[in-house]
């Protein structure tokens, strides 16, 4: 599922957006979520990590999508943006909030289909790279290879990672769902792992930088499993 943003205070081209969009998802056989902003101070006032890609309209009566664009890099220096405008010189400017593209109206659908197939590129990218964390009041990208193991202290979860601790407050098993296409694995209910930096198994433990982590008994035969694949060369 591929979250989108659009932030247009124009209802008919909200419109012609949603039918290149409904006619992309056909097309390219995936799954795009759409939400609406009429303003940039609509989306900044209530943003989140919620969003893979904001195409984002730079003409806009309260909130122009400049400005939206700067506050939105101050929460979130990693999310896709993509301007939409009739004016070219202003979306040339979009270098200095690190978008991504332009897109110029009236929009075509084989513009729009190149411009979102680039988008998705890059988040496809760099989300099997890193994790975003709301740490503090803003968010946080860690990325992945740079994490020992993550630890469960109640509703605080903290990151070991090769820089040091970062605590965050969420759920184990919310991390452990979104991280279930990489190389990570639960050895009990307070850890899960990275099968990268797992260097032995001793005494019901597994070892990684200095730290000797348990692992269940109910947890042990497949967290073995996991292990031995990994080490082979396969993905867990």
């Amino acid at each position: 599922m591929i979250r989108i943003a659009l932030v247009e205070d124009e209802d008919i081209y909200v419109t012609s957006f949603k039918d290149m969009l409904s006619r992309y998802e056909k097309s390219r056989e995936t799954s795009v979520d759409l939400t609406v902003f009429t303003d940039g101070t609509e989306i900044v006032e209530h943003y989140s990590d919620s969003f893979d890609i904001i195409f984002l309209d730079i003409k806009m009566k309260e909130m122009d999508g400049m400005t939206a664009a700067r506050e939105i890099r101050r929460m979130d220096a990693e999310v896709v943006i993509v301007f939409i405008t009739n004016l070219i010189q202003y979306a040339i400017k979009g270098y200095e909030v690190d978008a991504l593209d332009y897109m110029v109206k009236p929009v075509s659908y084989f513009a729009f289909s190149q411009k979102l197939d680039r988008a998705i590129s890059r988040i496809r990218r760099r989300d099997d790279a890193y994790i975003s964390v709301q740490y503090e009041n803003s968010l946080k990208k860690i990325k992945l290879s740079d994490i020992y193991y993550i630890e469960s202290q109640g509703h605080i979860q903290i990151f070991h990672t090769v820089n040091g601790e970062i605590k965050i407050r969420d759920k184990m098993d919310d991390i452990e769902k979104r991280l279930r296409t990489q190389d990570f694995y639960r050895s009990n209910k307070g850890y899960l792992v990275n099968m990268k930096y797992v260097t032995g198994v001793e005494d019901g433990c597994c070892l990684i930088n200095g730290a000797r982590l348990i692992i269940s008994r109910n947890r042990k035969k497949s967290f073995m499993d996991v292990l031995t694949k990994y080490m082979s060369g396969n993905l867990v």
